[in-house]
């Protein structure tokens, strides 16, 4: 259960959420994006919010808003989501056709471009249970992007993976940072973390503990709650 979870981030950063194992971080992404019901509070992402006041019906309006909001916020899972029994190019197309209208053809111009900037330009006619971890995560990822989102969430992305293909996951998002993508995710992955993050979020039992710079918080962690979490890593 989040409590009195708030921040706030610009357009372009990259957030890393850290802490240990059931303290709310994939709650929180979840609540971000609506696949789990606020209790009481505001959303605001990419020009679209939603709102609830306490004890109030969880009504059609709030569902009307989760709705727009995810027209522009994107999000990736630990699993990869795809359609099995689809390529990894009908997988691309699919949302923006069904959800947005956009017709075919210009589906699968924007998909082919997207599975390229992830490294998959080789892969469009492979179906998942044909790709590697990494590279399924990656044509995850795409999909996502396929959206058009403003906002990328990303869940434990690289938690399901050999430690050998989680790079190639990272560096994806790394490259959507340096092109001005707006970016949150949950990982256990420290150095990512330390190396791409403009903010650190560090959570523990439903409380954010401490938000902070990459290298402050690795360095000099004001909570002593962080300086523990962190022992194990350091």
């Amino acid at each position: 259960m989040l409590k009195g979870v708030g921040f706030s981030l610009g357009e372009g950063d990259l957030v890393s959420v850290i802490g240990p194992s059931g303290c709310g971080k994939s709650t929180m992404l979840r609540c971000i994006n609506g696949l789990e019901l606020l209790d009481s509070g505001t959303i605001s992402a990419a020009g679209s919010t939603v709102s609830r006041q306490p004890g109030s019906p969880a009504g059609p309006e709030i569902s009307k808003n989760f709705h727009a909001l995810r027209q522009r916020v994107g999000m990736v899972f630990q699993q990869f989501n795809l359609f099995p029994h689809r390529t990894l190019i009908e997988n691309t197309m699919l949302a923006p056709m069904l959800v947005r209208g956009i017709p075919r053809e210009d589906a699968e111009k924007t998909g082919r471009a997207l599975l390229g900037k992830v490294g998959l330009s080789a892969m469009e006619d492979r179906y998942p249970a044909n790709l590697s971890g990494g590279q399924q995560q990656r044509a995850a990822i795409a999909r996502a992007l396929a959206m058009q989102p403003k906002v990328m969430l990303y869940d434990e992305p690289t938690s399901a993976l050999d430690p050998e293909l989680v790079d190639e996951v990272l560096h994806v998002m790394k490259e959507l940072d340096a092109e001005g993508m707006t970016q949150i995710v949950v990982t256990h992955e420290m150095r990512f973390a330390r190396e791409a993050s403009d903010y650190i979020i560090f959570m523990e039992g439903g409380h954010i503990v401490e938000i902070s710079n990459g290298d402050e918080i690795f360095t000099n962690p004001k909570d002593e709650r962080t300086r523990r979490f962190l022992r194990r890593f350091l």
